[in-house]
């Protein structure tokens, strides 16, 4: 099983495919990091050498942003926007979309479950 970037990659998939369980690489990164290392992307990982393995890692390391330091990246970005008090900053705060969505009658990932008065409930 390769490591790469800290997560275990699935062993039966084409290193295509699996670069992609990395969070921040998709699929049109996977085919250029496949592109720029020289590796078949059709081989599968289990089949992948060492220093295939030592090669995307290195790779990725020096030129992609990937995992822990994306995700703080995103989350001090939404806390800036937080801190600032601008419009997106208050959606966010709220728990409300902040790309433009109609609120009236959907929403429902970014509000929750619905919640109904305890008036109306007999």
């Amino acid at each position: 099983m390769a490591r790469i970037a800290g997560v275990d990659l699935p062993k039966d998939k084409r290193i295509e495919i699996a670069l992609t369980y990395v969070y921040g690489i998709g699929s049109t990164t996977a085919q250029q990091i496949i592109e720029k290392t020289g590796i078949n992307p059709d081989i599968r990982v289990n089949s992948l050498s060492e220093s295939d393995v030592h090669t995307l890692n290195a790779y990725i390391q020096d030129n992609c942003k990937v995992e822990g330091p994306l995700r703080s990246e995103t989350m001090m970005n939404i806390k800036r926007l937080m801190d600032i008090g601008c419009y997106r900053g208050l959606r966010h705060r709220r728990g409300l979309p902040c790309r433009g969505q109609n609120t009236k009658n959907n929403a429902r990932t970014r509000k929750g479950k619905k919640r109904t008065s305890p008036a109306r409930r007999k």
